[in-house]
This record gives C-alpha cells, structure tokens and sequence, in this order.
C-alpha cells in the first residue's frame, strides 16, 4: 500500500472527512482492522485566507508546495491538497514534487464522467466558481458546468468563509444553499457540485431533488484507490 500524503488544514474540519473517508475505503478493501499508510501536514488556515484575498497565490503555492516536500520527506508517495480552493496551486505543487499530485477537479470529473452527466451544478468559493483554474478544468473533461447568478455566489461564498470553516451550521444557510441548487436544477443541471470541501457538513442529497457530487468524499476515496492499485 502506497502511502498518502495529504495537505490539509484548509480547513482542518474538512481534513478530518479525508482522514475518515480514505481510512474507511481502505478497511472496506482489506477487511479486518486495516487502515491507510497516511500523512497529513496540517497548515495554520488564517495564514493562507490572509494570503488570498490579498491575491498572493505566489506565496500560497511556495507554502503548500513546502508542504507537499515535506510530506514527501516523510514518506509520501502520493500527494494531495484537501480543497477545491487552494487546487488554484496544484500546479505548483506538482512540479515540485517527485511523486504524483491528485487533483480535486479530475477526482469529480470522473464520477461525472462515470454517472454519464452531460450538464452539473458548482457551488464554491467565489475563487472556485469565478476563477478559470477549476471550472476549466471540469470542462476538459467533456461536461457543461454551470454556476449561480452573482448574489446566490456571494451568499455561497459568505457562508463558506463566515460560517463554514469556523464549523459553524445554520439551518438558514442550508436552507440558502437548497434554493440555489434547486435553481441550477431548473436550468438543466443534473447534479451539482459540492466545489467546496466544507460544504459537505452542511448539505447532503436527502436535502435536494439532484444528486450532490461531494468532492472531498470523491477526492478521498480516489486517493485510496490510489494507494491500492495505483
């Protein structure tokens, strides 16, 4: 089994989905008291957020590529950044690292892929939703992507920063976030994405008429895919 290396913090309440998800596929796969060979470098979050919204993503690729070499230092033989976010610098990441960098967007585009969906939703942080980094790299994989109108993409984004990586749930927000899939849903979106790795504590399928595409879920259990078969 190869040993996962995974860049967290970014919130560390989503980082602890992956631990336990990855943990999971790999005792479901192996069967008795089996878990994952893993790694985890957990960032001081205040220190990122400060950096991007002053737009320094220079200096939050140097910081996550450090850990990422880290990582590899310790053992890491895969490498992972636990947000759709901060994929923003996967780039980076990647080229300096010796070993493979799995990225969020590619881990959701194959379940899309997968389910045969032609058309889905994207709910994330204004960067994710707004910025080319993440929903290009959707597209690349052969789907139409759509996202909500300028004041439903704000409210996403608000609550995602205001309330969901301080592990804040309000039924208010939930209730938010369910008007606007339900708005993606009738313009032809057959399922939305879940483009943030915090919004899966607040909202599940049985809370919607579409399926929801969890991509911290989806980015795990491709990680421990990984580590098995490679």
């Amino acid at each position: 089994m190869r040993t996962i290396g995974l860049i967290g913090g970014l919130s560390w309440e989503s980082t602890v989905i992956y631990y336990q998800i990855i943990n999971q596929r790999v005792r479901e796969r192996l069967g008795g008291s089996h878990s994952a060979n893993s790694l985890i470098w957990s960032v001081d979050y205040t220190t990122v957020e400060e950096l991007i919204f002053a737009g320094r993503w220079d200096e939050v690729g140097a910081m996550l590529a450090g850990a990422g070499g880290k990582l590899e230092t310790m053992g890491a033989e895969l490498l992972l950044i636990c947000s759709n976010t901060f994929s923003r610098v996967n780039d980076e990441v990647e080229r300096a690292a010796n070993v493979p960098v799995l990225h969020i967007a590619d881990a959701v585009g194959a379940e899309v892929d997968a389910r045969g969906m032609r058309k889905v939703g994207l709910l994330g942080t204004r960067f994710t939703m707004e910025e080319s980094f993440y929903v290009d790299r959707l597209a690349g994989h052969g789907f139409e992507v759509l996202v909500p109108e300028r004041d439903e993409r704000e409210m996403v984004h608000r609550v995602i920063f205001d309330e969901l990586i301080r592990g804040v749930l309000r039924p208010s927000s939930r209730d938010a976030y369910v008007r606007t899939i339900a708005g993606l849903a009738d313009q032809g979106a057959e399922a939305v994405i879940l483009g943030c790795t915090e919004i899966e504590l607040l909202i599940s399928d049985k809370d919607t008429a579409i399926p929801l595409l969890p991509s911290a879920r989806l980015h795990a259990e491709a990680a421990a895919g990984y580590a098995l078969n490679g």
